[in-house]
C-alpha cells in the first residue's frame, strides 16, 4: 500500500524552498521588491507544478499490459509545466517599471524567471542543474554587480534611483525643495503632507536619480545642513 507521504517529492519540494531562498536573499539584501517570499512562493510553485505534470495525471491500463491516456494514448507529461514559461511572464511583468526613458526591475523579473525554471528542475527530480543553476545566478548577481562598480563606473546603471522621505518643521519644506531641485536630477514628483497629529510638522516624500552611492552617503549631511530633520529615510529603488 502507497504511503501517505512521498519522500522523494517532499525533497524536490524543500529543496526548492532552499533554492528560491537564496536567490530571494540577494533581492531582499539589496532593497528590491520582489524579494524572499516572492522568490520562494514562485520556486515552490514551478516545483509543485511539475511535479503534478509529470506524476498527477497517471495513464489508464484497459486490457492486458496495454497503457493508454486519453483518446489519444499519449501521455504528455510536459503539458502543464509547459505553461509555468509562460505564466511566469505575467509576475515578472509586474516588476517591471518604467519612467521616461528608465527602466527600472528587469533584473529581478529574470531571477523570477530563473527561479521558476530551479522549481521546474528540482521538480523534476535534476537536483544537480537546480543546484548548479542556482549557485550560479547568485554569482552573476553579486560578482557582476561589483565588476560594474569597479571597472564600469561610468555606466548609465550607476545612476541610482532614489525614494526620499523626510519628516521636518513644515516651515522648512521650500528649503528642502530649493536644495532637491538644484542637486538632484529627473525629479519626478514632490509632495509634502501637513502631519494631522501636528499641523507644524509636514512629511515630505520625493523620487529623483543621484549619479552614485558617495553620493547618496553625503546626501545626508547636506540635508542636515540645511533644516532640523526629524528623521530621514532615502531608499535606493533601483533594478
Amino acid at each position: 500500500m502507497d504511503t501517505f507521504f512521498n519522500a522523494e517529492y517532499i525533497i524536490r519540494i524543500f529543496l526548492a524552498i532552499i533554492l528560491g531562498f537564496a536567490l530571494g536573499l540577494e533581492r531582499e539584501l539589496t532593497n528590491k521588491y520582489a524579494g524572499l517570499r516572492t522568490h520562494i512562493l514562485v520556486c515552490l510553485g514551478a516545483c509543485v507544478f511539475t511535479l503534478l505534470s509529470i506524476y498527477a495525471f497517471p495513464t489508464y491500463a484497459t486490457g492486458d499490459n496495454v497503457v493508454i491516456s486519453n483518446a489519444t494514448g499519449i501521455r504528455d507529461t510536459s503539458r502543464v509545466a509547459a505553461q509555468i514559461v509562460t505564466g511566469i511572464g505575467f509576475i515578472g511583468a509586474g516588476t517591471v517599471l518604467r519612467n521616461g526613458p528608465m527602466v527600472f526591475g528587469l533584473t529581478t523579473a529574470a531571477t523570477l524567471w530563473i527561479a521558476a525554471s530551479i522549481g521546474m528542475a528540482c521538480g523534476s527530480g535534476m537536483y544537480d542543474i537546480a543546484i548548479i543553476a542556482t549557485v550560479l545566478s547568485v554569482a552573476v548577481l553579486t560578482l557582476i554587480r561589483i565588476f560594474e562598480r569597479q571597472f564600469l563606473p561610468s555606466s548609465g546603471k550607476q545612476v541610482k534611483r532614489c525614494k526620499l522621505t523626510i519628516y521636518l518643521n513644515e516651515c522648512d519644506v521650500n528649503l528642502i525643495y530649493d536644495f532637491l531641485n538644484s542637486n538632484v536630477e529627473n525629479m519626478c514628483d514632490f509632495s509634502s503632507k501637513k502631519l494631522l497629529e501636528n499641523p507644524d510638522k509636514a512629511r515630505i516624500t520625493s523620487t529623483f536619480e543621484l549619479g552614485n552611492k558617495r553620493m547618496m552617503k553625503n546626501f545626508y549631511k547636506k540635508l542636515s545642513g540645511i533644516a532640523v530633520l526629524d528623521s530621514i529615510s532615502l531608499q535606493e529603488i533601483n533594478d
